[in-house]
């Protein structure tokens, strides 16, 4: 439920690329055994991939100098080339071990984000999810986590292999030819300027992506979950609209952002090439003056292809480094979300048995600072009473319940059980003591009997059983082919909406509350069935402090007290008949439900 005055927020550009950067080292740096495997791995595999230029270079300068006194030695030439293949072979077998590592670091990674992102959803205050689409939210703890930690595997090991490599190929460039590593070493400052420049540009294009990715997410959500009603009012073309303009909006960004990392590879080519040629000359004409052999010259070129590959390599890891940061953003972003007020240092056990009496005393709540909603309300329920709370829509009802259930704090004043303040104790421990039936049924995927226990996981299903007894829902339970075991979930089920607001009723009588709140329990059953439902609440608010938020005047006559809300305020309060012969708010509104109805008969009986 969104509160008044809520939008969902524009998202933002993400913009803190190092900041986001270092926090996903310092995440990989967490799994040091296996970070340091693959550092370990990384510098065993260079180490290979260096050696057999050199031994291949050995075996060049072996055939030409044979070839040129007439006489190869073809047994030292088969153990030079057994040991380029024997390195070989060590280096793909410490390859593929290194790829089993990374994976099971990445994996570790995304396990961690998923765990701490569960954490994190319990631990925001309702505000958070009231003022953004579900489907964006969705979107930050599954497609830009998978995104993040699948990219980080990919790209971990190549930048290892890379890193080690910059720093390796150079050294064995310098044993053969100082000359030739100077001019591979001059073009590198054009390498690093052509990735800052395209960087700048591509990493906002890949948050943008991941932004509007979220949107489109948040669309689809909202129409698969009102696919009847968007089919009922005949709004199929308008949605469909709508999701062609965020599909666009993703494919353009998706273009831009690929298009403009992929600048870089084109660019990191070019100057290979340069660089290339550049060598080949120079290192011809050593060559032709006695200062390298063939097998040096062949080596350095080689050497070469592996300074400019990875490179390359990390030219073209380069969106992919951009996308994962910008996923990163966004995942940190909802990570870092202010959470709900901490729970008090020394809670106690005062709620432990609970009489039930509940004091609004001076409250003021607001969603927004300038958008006042309740102000200095005063009320008080005495044990065992039924306050039924009435207004118009945006009166400040539901609103009223919610904080009371803490699910909300306070802008000023307080909120009392017993005489304790509910700030004062934990949450879990003061929901506890609480049972709430809402307008909206949910139920998870698993059985009628799981969803009836799901506030007393550990209930007998003879417990279960008599709670839906309580409820009127045995009957018809019992009806399904197979009762209490019928797999029922989101997707209805099978139940009609008065069947799937019977269960909810019975899960709020197993729990066995101390003070229960009705928000329009019975708004989704027909006229049989709520008969049956009052009767079953008359029986479960004995002994209990009730409150009941009821559009319907008709279902609250007989409450102990009426309190009468409006913008925020409690304009009037007490039972039923007194109100109505007051003539006040209580009476207006009494009067506007039931006077048409009048008419409408009274116009009924002319006609006959």
């Amino acid at each position: 439920m969104r509160g008044p005055g809520l939008a969902a927020p524009t998202l933002k550009k993400a913009d803190d690329f190092r900041g986001t950067l270092r926090r996903i080292i310092e995440r990989l740096r967490r799994d040091r055994l296996r970070l340091a495997s693959v550092v370990g791995f990384g510098v065993l595999m260079v180490l290979g991939m260096l050696a057999v230029p050199a031994v291949l270079g050995r075996a060049t300068d072996l055939v030409i100098d044979g070839a040129s006194a007439g006489d190869v030695d073809f047994g030292a030439l088969a153990q030079v080339l057994g040991l380029a293949i024997a390195i070989s072979l060590a280096t793909f077998g410490i390859t593929v071990s290194n790829g089993r590592t990374i994976a099971k670091m990445a994996q570790h990674m995304a396990y961690r984000l998923r765990e701490e992102a569960d954490r994190k959803i319990a631990s925001l205050p309702l505000s958070y999810f009231d003022s953004r689409p579900r489907g964006e939210v969705l979107s930050r703890v599954t497609n830009d986590i998978d995104n993040l930690t699948q990219t980080v595997g990919l790209v971990t090991q190549r930048i290892v292999q890379g890193l080690l490599f910059l720093v390796g190929v150079p050294i064995m460039m310098l044993t053969i030819s100082p000359l030739l590593t100077l001019i591979v070493v001059l073009t590198l400052p054009l390498t690093v300027l052509a990735a800052r420049i395209i960087g700048r540009r591509s990493q906002p294009r890949f948050a943008q992506q991941w932004a509007t990715t979220g949107k489109l997410n948040g669309h689809v959500e909202e129409m698969i979950t009102g696919h009847q009603l968007v089919t009922l009012f005949g709004r199929r073309a308008e949605g469909a609209a709508v999701f062609e303009r965020h599909n666009r909006d993703l494919y353009e960004n998706t273009v831009r952002a690929q298009w403009v990392s992929a600048l870089l590879g084109p660019a990191m080519a070019f100057l290979g090439l340069v660089t290339y040629v550049l060598v080949a000359v120079a290192g011809g004409l050593q060559v032709a003056a006695g200062a390298l052999t063939f097998g040096q010259i062949q080596a350095f070129i080689q050497y070469t292809g592996q300074f400019s590959n990875p490179l390359n390599m990390l030219a073209a890891l380069f969106g992919q480094v951009q996308s994962a940061v910008a996923s990163g953003e966004r995942v940190f972003e909802f990570l870092d979300a202010e959470e709900q007020s901490p729970e008090p240092a020394a809670a106690g056990d005062e709620l432990t048995a609970v009489e039930g009496r509940v004091a609004f005393e001076d409250v003021s709540f607001r969603y927004l600072p300038d958008e006042p909603l309740i102000e200095h309300l005063w009320l008080e329920a005495q044990p065992g009473q039924t306050v039924a709370i009435v207004g118009p829509t945006g009166a400040g009802k539901t609103t009223l319940v919610n904080l009371l259930m803490r699910f909300y704090d306070l802008d000023a004043g307080r909120i009392t059980v017993d005489g304790v303040d509910v700030s004062t104790v934990e949450r879990e421990r003061l929901r506890r003591r609480i049972g709430m039936v809402l307008q909206d049924t949910w139920l998870f995927e698993g059985t009628i009997a799981e969803n009836i226990a799901y506030g007393r996981p550990g209930a007998t299903r003879e417990e279960v059983a008599a709670a839906a007894q309580a409820a009127h829902a045995d009957h018809f339970i019992r009806t399904l082919p197979d009762g209490y075991d019928t797999i029922v979930g989101a997707d209805e089920g099978g139940l009609s909406a008065g069947e799937r607001q019977l269960v909810t009723i019975a899960r709020a009588f197993l729990i066995d509350p101390s003070i229960l709140i009705l928000d329009e329990a019975t708004s989704s059953v027909d006229t049989r069935t709520e008969m049956l439902v009052q009767q079953g609440m008359v029986a479960l608010r004995q002994g209990r402090t009730s409150f009941v938020i009821a559009h319907r005047l008709s279902t609250i006559r007989d409450a102990d007290v009426i309190v009468v809300m409006e913008h925020g305020t409690v304009v009037e309060q007490g039972p039923h008949e007194k109100l109505l012969t007051s003539g006040g708010a209580y009476a207006r509104l009494y009067e506007a439900q039931f006077a048409q109805p009048a008419v409408e008969e009274e116009e009924a009986a002319a006609r006959t």
